[in-house]
């Protein structure tokens, strides 16, 4: 059956029949009145009313409720209520919820809000599910699952993903070559052309769940991420000026020069052919003095740069080099006898040093 409605996509794409991952999406901001006051509403009338079954009365009943905090057209209203069922807050035929929607309504941040997001919809979304229409397909599930496995996804492959059939697919994830096959099928239906509101529903919600980031079109673990990009997957947020980091990095090299006759990393006393001006307080938390303040800089090589960045590693005071405990015992041994340097630890220095030990403690504990 599966093979004859591949075929079919094939020699007919335009159809109504084709499949695909249909998310309805009558929002976009997940943190927002609208949908919190939506969201809140299906709650109590699901208490409310919890011992009656469905019914396209019963249905049109919580139309009329959410009109009340939320007075659109009635077609806008179903198809914000389907997106909560879609997307695993409220389940199918209006008799129950996730057991944190409610706690996601209370959350009295952001922050808290996008890690019970991301736990509602990896343990109950199904694009397959409707209000009277129950299904134990969990494509984001899916998704996440083949990420595991391949480490990134391109937007292609994400796009390509959509037109998967999970129901009869044998495995949790897509393994590399099949999936290349759907790349292949997405691009010879025209499929990015004809359901680009589609796929721009799943970014945005992809754009939302924790733990989860776009470089690019490339979808990644923040921790994979991390550990490629550094400090380059902070700076995503906040566009560095061209012009004044290359001033800053300038500055760093002009203060090595003056001290050490040339530009080097300023721990190892080596003249590397690649150099960082490595933040101290890191980009993304500075203000516009201080993210180019050369004093809020090291000239670094590469490894330590990396270290550096991550809050392997930060230096006292007085230079020396102090170790995070998720570091491994090899690495403190071999840089342990390490230390910056009086020359380049004025008092501004010590200042930015100091919010970056700070930092360091913060993640470590949290680690």
């Amino acid at each position: 059956m599966n093979y004859f409605k591949k075929i079919l996509k094939r020699i007919m794409p335009q159809q109504n029949y084709e499949e695909y991952w249909k998310l309805t999406n009558a929002f976009t901001d997940y943190n927002g009145g609208k949908f919190l006051d939506t969201l809140a509403v299906c709650i109590k009338f699901i208490d409310d009313y919890q011992t009656e079954e469905y019914s396209d009365e019963k249905y049109s009943r919580l139309q009329d409720e959410i009109y009340k905090v939320n007075p659109i057209n009635h077609i806008s209203i179903r198809k914000s209520i389907n997106q909560l069922v879609k997307m695993g807050f409220v389940n199918s035929f209006l008799v129950s919820y996730h057991p944190q929607a409610k706690e996601y309504v209370e959350a009295r941040t952001n922050k808290k809000r996008e890690t019970l997001l991301s736990k509602i919809v990896y343990s109950n979304s199904s694009f397959n599910r409707a209000v009277n229409n129950e299904s134990s397909i969990k494509q984001i599930n899916f998704l996440i699952q083949s990420l595991i496995e391949k480490g990134k996804l391109s937007k292609e492959e994400i796009i390509a993903l959509m037109l998967v059939d999970i129901e009869g697919y044998p495995n949790s994830f897509i393994t590399e070559f099949e999936l290349q096959e759907y790349v292949k099928e997405a691009n010879d239906i025209g499929f990015i052309k004809r359901k680009y509101n589609q796929i721009a529903y799943l970014y945005n919600l992809l754009g939302k769940l924790d733990d989860l980031v776009f470089i690019g079109e490339d979808l990644y673990f923040k921790e994979d991420a991390e550990q490629i990009f550094g400090e380059d997957l902070k700076a995503i947020t906040k566009r560095r000026d061209p012009y004044l980091h290359r001033l800053y990095k300038n500055q760093l090299q002009e203060e090595c020069e003056e001290i050490y006759g040339n530009p080097m990393c300023v721990l190892e006393h080596l003249s590397y052919p690649v150099l960082i001006a490595s933040h101290i307080k890191p980009f993304i938390e500075s203000d516009e003095i201080e993210a180019y303040d050369p004093n809020n800089g090291l000239l670094l090589s590469r490894t330590i740069d990396s270290l550096f960045d991550l809050k392997y590693i930060s230096f006292t005071d007085d230079g020396t080099m102090l170790f995070s405990n998720r570091i491994s015992e090899d690495v403190k041994d071999f840089w342990k006898d390490y230390k910056l340097e009086d020359t380049i630890l004025n008092e501004k220095r010590k200042d930015y040093l100091a919010y970056h030990r700070n930092l360091m403690t913060t993640i470590d504990a949290r680690a």
